[in-house]
Order: C-alpha cells, then sequence, then structure tokens
C-alpha cells in the first residue's frame, strides 16, 4: 500500500484499477515512475496544506493520457479522470473539475503557472530531479522509443534533451520554493554544462541499460 493517510477504500480502488495500467507505459513512465510522484505529492501536502485524497488521485492518474499521442497526454489525462464516474464516490463535481485541470496542468513544457495548488504539487512531484535518475529516465525513453539507432546517437538525443528542459536556459520550472526538486535542479545543471562529466554519466548508465536482461 502506497500511503496509510489517503481514504483507504480510495487507496485500495486506484491500486486495483489505476496504478496496473502504467504496466502498458515505457519505464521511464512505468509503475515505479507512477508511485515516486505519489509519494512526493503526498510529502508536499504537510507544506501545503492541500487535500490529500484529491494530490493523490491527481498524483495517481497524471500519466494516463500516455494511452495516446505523448503530446497530449496532459489533456487527455485531464479528460480521463473527468469522465471516471467512479471518483464521485469520494469527490464532488467541484473537486474532480479542479483535479482534472491539475492533471492538464503538471507537464514540465507548461508555459503557465498551474491553476491550482493541486497542480503545483503534481507538476513539483513529477520532476524528480536527482540527477542520475533524470539521466537514467532520458537513456531509458530513448532506448525505449528508438531502439534501432546507436550508441552515438542516443548520446546527442539525450544531450540535447537534457539541454532544452533542464539547463539554466531550460523550459522547466517549478512551483515551489524551497524544494528538494530545487537543490536537485541545480545540482543537474553544474553537470549539464560540464559535457566531460555528462558524458561521463552517460556511458556508465548506458552500459548498465543495455546489457539489462
Amino acid at each position: 500500500m502506497i500511503t496509510n493517510t489517503a481514504s483507504l477504500d480510495l487507496v485500495e480502488f486506484v491500486e486495483q484499477n489505476i496504478l496496473p495500467q502504467y504496466a502498458n507505459f515505457d519505464k521511464a513512465h512505468g509503475l515505479g515512475h507512477v508511485t515516486s510522484v505519489i509519494r512526493r505529492s503526498i510529502d508536499l501536502v504537510r507544506s501545503t496544506g492541500a487535500d490529500i485524497n484529491m494530490v493523490y488521485v491527481v498524483a495517481a492518474y497524471h500519466d494516463l493520457g500516455l494511452s495516446g499521442p505523448r503530446a497530449n497526454h496532459h489533456i487527455t489525462g485531464g479528460k480521463i479522470l473527468q469522465s471516471d464516474k467512479r471518483l464521485r464516490r469520494w469527490f464532488s463535481a467541484e473537486q474532480i473539475k479542479i483535479m482534472k485541470e491539475a492533471v492538464e496542468d503538471h507537464r514540465a513544457s507548461a508555459s503557465r503557472q498551474p491553476r491550482s495548488i493541486y497542480g503545483k504539487i503534481v507538476a513539483e512531484a513529477d520532476r524528480c530531479l536527482e540527477p542520475e535518475t533524470v539521466i537514467r529516465r532520458t537513456v531509458q525513453y530513448g532506448l525505449a522509443n528508438h531502439p534501432t539507432y546507436d550508441k552515438e546517437w542516443q548520446w546527442q538525443r539525450a544531450r540535447k534533451h537534457l539541454e532544452e528542459k533542464y539547463s539554466v536556459n531550460g523550459y522547466i520550472r517549478l512551483w515551489i520554493q524551497g524544494s528538494e526538486n530545487e537543490r536537485n535542479l541545480n545540482t543537474l545543471r553544474s553537470i549539464i554544462a560540464d559535457e566531460k562529466q555528462l558524458r561521463q554519466l552517460f556511458d556508465s548508465i548506458y552500459a548498465e541499460e543495455t546489457t539489462k536482461t
């Protein structure tokens, strides 16, 4: 069980009906990812005063839209949450609307600030910025979605992605100041700025990911 603080029957519903769907996604967005997002979201409840049941559901549903085109997964995910009539057992129509918008707002490339604290929480929790984890997920995504390309191509793709998203000029935005993510992002940015160090980490992680059985 992921948490003992959200409603137990809600947790049971999510663990039986929602979380198993993540087995259909790539490794970087699988069950391990969503459970980590849930845990980090729950941790942020203490400092934000948000409703823990709403936070839990937003985190659990946030990437379900990957069942469709990735580019629109945040919009698709919001629609999936809003259309799930089973949630009416625990939440009002207004709460469901807020949660739908939070899923829509979680995407890292979003140009505007999330509309509620729930969007800010899942956006923050979705960004596990521990440097090695970020680089590993980048490598995993490349291998899963472009398996026919060689190591050098994967390196160039990973480097470009990390630069565009996480560097000092990247598009990622954090919405909760003083968080662990803020500290990790500063460390990650220093690694990205040092291409030799970044290449060494890439080489090590690439070797591990391509020799796994």
